[in-house]
């Protein structure tokens, strides 16, 4: 039976999407939100998974796991929970995997669970496997609701063989276990269009696309497409930016996955820049951990790859993908072009995260509304007075044990919802692109043309300038 206080969060949930899926987002009469439009905007659902028992596996042989060193299993859920408290703290509503799959139909539980409980018998040539599927069916179907999330979790393997003895039978248990799936960021995105569902590097995270999907479709959340074939996408790849996509291209996601994305207009922007890792570093698998965003003006960038020269591994460039408004075909515009050079174009200002911090994952924050992040504690001073000087609210999230496992604060969150974002620049590469790369015109922040007697913060020739008023 469905809790009270859930069944009415969650028909909440669906009622609200379902009111406007026709236009493939969805309001709140409150406060406008929408599938995120831009990182900045203040956040208003996220879904997360406080990890488990499923996580030991992982820890005892850190590297096969994917994880960067031992940690405490029990730490790290206390850890998780406490960070889900700083956000509801905020008013943002977190809705946890595994309540989601405590209230899923036992139906949906058992398409699950049956894709993970494995019967090897490879070892018995003479085994009949449709007596052997017979006998695992009747198993899952006696499990309790508590016992097939242990299989989704777990993934055991049962690898039998024949014996004189007893009931004929003993086995081997194996045991492979979903450990990352704590990394909610990476199974899917979710652009102004709506949920895309990964298709991961590592085939061992493979299986947690599959329940991702299963909650979003429990939400009423229908995914609108999932990557495929010898694409590959990671959602810590991607970053929606007011009028325009990132997504990086290097270690975790490939052309492939790009493609199939701007193929069926999945980004739901009319630029889309294409952020290519050239260093290809586990520390640095993902663009969110080198690069993220606070505020429409202001984002962050690790020292390295700030101050790297071209030919130096952590030089990055970027592809610009275009289209005209109202069309579906992308154009590729321009090709290898110097990121740190377009991010400034942008009217971004670049807050450097030296390595120290960086080792500490401070690039790997969550930014819960303009200038205010959820970031991992610990930090230097310096930092932390880059942050104060720029006007950054900070809520530093003790994170010890969690990033241990090769993630952090924006790792953790898929956010389902943010606030509708309203352009405060000209709308977009593609429309810079319109006027002309060498246009003299100025603009306002607000995309208006600047007037000869214009003063404040303007943009011209791609590069935002401030001017003052004469007395």
């Amino acid at each position: 039976m469905e809790t009270t206080s859930f069944t009415m969060i969650r028909n909440l949930f669906i009622g609200i999407f379902m009111a406007v899926a026709a236009a493939g987002s969805w309001a709140q009469e409150a406060k406008e939100m929408v599938y995120p439009q831009a990182e900045w905007c203040k956040a208003g659902n996220i879904l997360m998974h406080t990890p488990g028992q499923e996580l030991f596996n992982g820890v005892i042989h850190p590297s096969a796991g994917l994880f960067e060193n031992y940690f405490d299993v029990d730490k790290a859920a206390e850890e998780h929970e406490n960070y889900i408290k700083m956000l509801e703290a905020n008013g943002i509503q977190v809705y946890k995997v595994t309540d989601i799959l405590k209230q899923m139909s036992i139906d949906d539980l058992l398409r699950l669970a049956s894709k993970e409980l494995n019967y090897d018998i490879s070892d018995i040539p003479d085994e009949d496997p449709e007596k052997t599927e017979e006998y695992r069916q009747k198993v899952l179907h006696k499990m309790s609701r508590a016992d097939l999330i242990r299989c989704i979790l777990l993934q055991p393997t049962v690898k039998l063989t024949k014996t004189d003895n007893n009931t004929g039978y003993e086995a081997t248990y194996i045991q492979n276990p979903i450990m990352n799936l704590y990394f909610t960021r990476d199974q899917s995105i979710t652009t102004p269009r709506g949920h895309i569902i990964c298709n991961m590097n590592s085939s061992q995270r493979a299986p947690e696309t599959d329940i991702i999907e299963a909650c979003y479709k429990y939400l009423g959340l229908e995914p609108i497409l999932r990557i495929g074939g010898e694409g590959r996408l990671e959602g810590g790849d991607y970053i929606p930016a007011g009028t325009i996509s990132f997504i990086g291209c290097g270690m975790r996601t490939n052309d492939e996955g790009i493609r199939q994305l701007l193929e069926y207009d999945a980004f739901g922007h009319d630029t889309v820049v294409v952020v290519r890792d050239h260093k290809r570093w586990q520390m640095q698998m993902h663009l969110d951990t080198h690069f993220n965003i606070i505020d429409k003006d202001l984002c962050t960038m690790v020292s390295s790859r700030l101050n790297a020269k071209p030919g130096d591994p952590e030089y990055d460039t970027c592809d610009i993908w275009t289209r005209e408004p109202g069309t579906k075909a992308y154009s590729l515009w321009k090709e290898d072009q110097p990121f740190v050079e377009f991010i400034r174009n942008r009217g971004f200002e670049i807050i450097p995260i030296d390595v120290d911090d960086e080792m500490h994952y401070a690039n790997n924050f969550l930014t819960i509304a303009p200038r205010h992040i959820m970031a991992v504690g610990g930090q230097s001073a310096a930092l932390q007075q880059r942050f104060i000087d720029a006007g950054v609210t900070v809520e530093w999230v003790p994170l010890e044990s969690l990033i241990d496992g090769f993630g952090a604060a924006h790792c953790m969150t898929q956010v389902l919802q943010r606030e509708k974002f309203t352009p405060a620049s000209p709308s977009s590469v593609a429309g810079i692109r319109a006027r002309g790369e060498n246009a003299t015109t100025a603009y306002r922040l607000d995309g208006t043309v600047a007037d000869k007697d214009a003063h404040g913060i303007i943009i011209e020739n791609g590069k935002k300038t401030l001017i003052r008023k004469a007395e």
